[in-house]
């Protein structure tokens, strides 16, 4: 058993109140669910208007299927145009 962990920490330029930014973050999530069923929490910086961290994380019996699903949905996200990924990180246990 495999446990993957992406955490990202993202810029919303563009977010004026915690409104702005809670609306991007719930399009992550919910984008991030439907297509490839994963778990997601906001985990840092709620309370900032410009700035989030999140964790998504999914559990696969195989190594390589992991780091799949983590890697394809890093590419969705890096593809993004409401929202800038200033950091990011993989763990697997």
């Amino acid at each position: 058993m495999v446990v993957a962990l992406l955490t990202i920490e993202i810029l919303v330029p563009n977010s004026g109140s915690l409104k702005d930014k809670r609306s991007i973050v719930k399009r992550i999530k919910d984008r991030s669910r439907n297509k490839f069923n994963i778990s997601v929490a906001e985990v840092e910086y709620q309370d900032k208007w410009q700035r989030a961290k999140l964790a998504f994380a999914t559990v696969s019996s195989d190594y390589k299927r992991a780091e799949e699903t983590l890697q394809k949905l890093f590419k969705m996200l890096d593809s993004d145009f409401g929202f800038e990924i200033v950091q990011f990180n993989f763990e697997y246990l």
